[in-house]
């Protein structure tokens, strides 16, 4: 997810970037300041002065990769296809990027305040996209209570199920060449359904 050098950054975004690369690889509680702070080559005390608590750290680091989510998504071209480039960006950005793959996991899965916060603020993209994608295909508006849900369900699932669900696929499921499979059979759910022929009358 970096977009420059370490050796670049602030004091502060090192120490942000290195808790963001220990919470994908350990989860939060695994996790010290003090690592932090050695993984940015800096003093743990630099923690406390620019976050406050491990805990202000992690809501750092939550805004840190909501905003680079929100900064991808607002860069979709419609015109390009709205469906097909928000696709794509999802893969990119729940599948191809591993630090930000194994921190949404960590998060999702610890059952915390924080985690069904960043929950909840992931549910409202989807229902922003969902806007989006309703008044450029949508003939009728999906159901408003599940649906951001079950678009959430399409793009986190496999991510958070990796490991149970990589067994019983034939090939690794980050894959670039799968992930761009799945973002495929996704799209065409989410426009067509899995029996979307049986509304056009052509269904037995």
């Amino acid at each position: 997810m970096r977009a420059v050098e370490k050796s670049d950054l602030t004091g502060r975004a090192r120490l942000r970037e290195a808790a963001l690369e220990l919470f994908a690889e350990r989860g939060f509680e695994a996790t010290s300041t003090r690592a932090v702070a050695a993984a940015a080559g800096l003093s743990p005390a630099l923690v406390t002065r620019h976050f406050g608590s491990k805990e202000g750290l992690r809501a750092a680091v939550d805004e840190y990769v909501l905003e680079r989510i929100g900064k991808e998504l607002s860069e979709v071209d419609p015109d390009a296809g709205l469906m097909e480039s928000l696709g794509e960006v999802s893969a990119r950005l729940f599948g191809e990027d591993l630090v930000l793959r194994g921190y949404l996991r960590h998060v999702l899965l610890e059952d915390s305040a924080a985690s069904s916060d960043l929950f909840g603020r992931l549910l409202s993209g989807a229902r922003a996209e969902l806007g989006r994608l309703s008044a450029a295909y949508g003939k009728q508006t999906p159901n408003s209570e599940w649906a951001p849900f079950q678009v959430l369900c399409l793009v986190l699932g496999p991510l958070l199920l990796e490991r149970v669900m990589q067994p019983h696929c034939d090939e690794p499921m980050f894959d670039p060449a799968v992930l761009a499979q799945r973002s495929l059979a996704n799209q065409r759910l989410l426009l067509q359904g899995l029996y979307g022929y049986l509304e056009d009358g052509t269904g037995g």
